[in-house]
């Protein structure tokens, strides 16, 4: 019965300084992620995105494209995604207009 205790009690001592180590480990690495993204002294400024969203883009495909009209029902996700990319070339032409630099990038969320 002792030799039982023994040994669990050894189990779980080393189980205990895994975790220990891998918590240690994972504080170190929170800790240079917070300090690679506020900057060596907490002062670098956050980065300003704008977000875009079509709020209805089946409605918007349906209104400007006949083909669209067929394909929105049966493939919506395909028709979505076409949506946005057709926004996102307009909208580079727009600015590329007004001499606007600016990256675009499509994100799933």
């Amino acid at each position: 019965m002792n030799t039982l205790l023994l040994v669990l009690s050894l189990i779980l001592a080393i189980v205990s300084g895994g975790l220990y180590w891998r918590v240690h480990r994972q504080q170190k690495v929170i800790e240079a992620a917070l300090a690679e993204s506020y900057g060596a002294d907490n002062t670098r400024d956050p980065e300003m995105i704008l977000t875009l969203r079509v709020r209805d883009p089946i409605a918007l495909a349906k209104r400007e494209s006949k083909s669209a009209r067929m394909l929105a029902d049966r493939l919506p996700v395909m028709v979505k995604r076409l949506v946005y990319q057709e926004v996102m070339k307009e909208l580079e032409m727009e600015l590329a207009e007004r001499e606007i630099d600016v990256e675009m990038k499509l994100e799933y969320r």
